[in-house]
């Protein structure tokens, strides 16, 4: 946008720029999203001010009303953006270990019990049905009576679709209901993946039975290690599940122990169909690979074949080819002709020899 002023008789103009900081789909705080939940209300959009304001009631117990002590919070912040984390240290008196988390190796989906809360890592999958290769990203969620925080470097699609599910009016009581609707929705994208890769492979296996192998060979090894790398990072590590359901904190509502104690089985369903299906294409690679070896041994045995019928005429050619004295049957004018006989003979000789050993099948 440009702006003319003028000074006498000469004009001057001056540029405004636009210098504002790139904000990584966030506000000046990294937060991406942030409602605000009350019982049988839908969730209401909050923005960072907001959301100070309301951790500030809550401190302050004596003006929080009975209604407020049942309102809990959803924060959603972009890790990417410079300021999220030192908004959340600032205003969110989360542990060290919910910190600790952000910065390890290990990014294998579990659930904790630490310090009266939740403490989860979520991986959720930006798979590509078109194309073999995926990507992983991963969320970490801290979840207490009164609010729940989410975090990640990259847009994920559960996040998107709870969002969405806010958005339409979907009502949460408790905080634990949020965690459970993204196990759920990582659940139903796990099926999706499986009931995609099944059409896939029932595909491959049509080609393999037109005797089309070699393409199917590939997509299929990038499938299953596509599959693998899915089941190990987003299998939910058994023994926290185990431990956070026999010792669940306090503020956890019966109920939601039974919605999480049913989100996890219904992802051990998942787990073995993708499991099932991994073995399943483990199979049909090696037969893939015992008809390729049945094909070579086949070409194999034609040039030995071959070559067999080839020595004796190479053998008797080079012998009377020598340019020596006292060739055989130089002088005689049947000699053409007994030569000729003496290598067809031994010709069907060989053959017949090799022939004999010709592997079955």
């Amino acid at each position: 946008m440009s702006e003319w002023r003028f000074r006498g008789p000469h004009p001057e103009m001056h540029m405004t720029l636009n210098l504002a900081p790139s904000t990584y789909g966030a506000d000046r705080s990294g937060l991406v999203c942030g409602f605000r939940f009350a019982p049988d209300t839908p969730g209401q959009a909050v923005d960072t001010d907001t959301a100070a304001e309301w951790l500030a009631e809550c401190r302050n117990e004596t003006k929080a009303s009975d209604a407020h002590q049942s309102e809990f919070l959803w924060l959603h912040f972009n890790l990417a953006h410079v300021s999220s984390e030192r908004w959340i240290r600032t205003h969110l008196d989360l542990p060290d270990t919910f910190f600790e988390a952000l910065r390890e190796g290990s990014h294998s989906t579990r659930i904790e019990h630490q310090h009266g809360a939740l403490l989860a890592v979520v991986n959720d999958v930006m798979y590509d049905f078109e194309q073999t290769p995926s990507e992983i990203a991963t969320l970490w969620v801290y979840t207490h009576k009164r609010i729940m925080v989410t975090a990640r470097l990259k847009q994920l699609r559960s996040v998107d679709r709870l969002r969405a599910s806010v958005r339409n009016g979907e009502r949460f009581d408790t905080s634990a209901e949020l965690l459970i609707h993204l196990l759920r929705d990582q659940a139903d994208l796990l099926v999706e993946i499986v009931r995609r890769t099944s059409v896939e492979v029932d595909r491959i296996e049509d080609h393999f039975l037109s005797q089309r192998v070699y393409q199917s060979r590939r997509d299929l090894g990038a499938m299953r290690r596509v599959l693998v790398r899915l089941q190990r990072l987003l299998a939910p590590e058994p023994g926290s599940i185990f431990r956070l359901l026999v010792r669940p904190p306090a503020w956890l509502l019966p109920a939601d122990v039974q919605s999480l104690r049913d989100s996890t089985e219904e992802f051990s369903l998942v787990l073995g169909d993708l499991s099932g299906l991994a073995e399943r294409i483990k199979l049909l690679q090696e037969e893939i690979a015992a008809r390729l070896n049945e094909q070579t041994n086949r070409t194999l045995f034609t040039l030995t074949i071959v070559t067999v019928l080839a020595l004796p005429i190479n053998i008797i050619a080079g012998l009377f080819g020598m340019n020596v004295g006292g060739v055989p049957l130089a002088e005689n004018k049947h000699g053409f002709w007994v030569m000729v006989l003496l290598v067809v003979s031994f010709t069907v000789l060989a053959g017949w020899w090799a022939l004999r050993r010709r592997p079955p099948g």
